[in-house]
């Protein structure tokens, strides 16, 4: 699902700030929520068994929630806002 939202979407060449459509901006948020839990099971992680599986899948759920809140920006012909 990444890579085919990715496709159709500009390379990447500078850093990008959450905000757009407020689809997008909800995207975003649920980003930096996802990160949170993934630092928060990490840190777990020091004192107790996790399956490593968790971590990756948190990881790669945050880069779907970033890849979809750009392509509902471009959905809207709302460009990124770059850093």
């Amino acid at each position: 699902m990444i890579d085919n939202h990715e496709a159709k979407l500009a390379p990447l060449k500078n850093f990008i700030l959450p905000g757009g459509t407020p689809k997008a901006a909800a995207f975003h948020l649920a980003r930096t929520v996802c990160r949170r839990a993934e630092r928060a099971v990490v840190t777990l992680s020091r004192n107790e068994k996790i399956n490593p599986a968790v971590i990756h899948y948190l990881n790669r759920l945050s880069d779907l929630l970033f890849v979809l809140a750009r392509a509902v920006n471009a959905q809207a012909r709302r460009p990124d806002v770059t850093w």
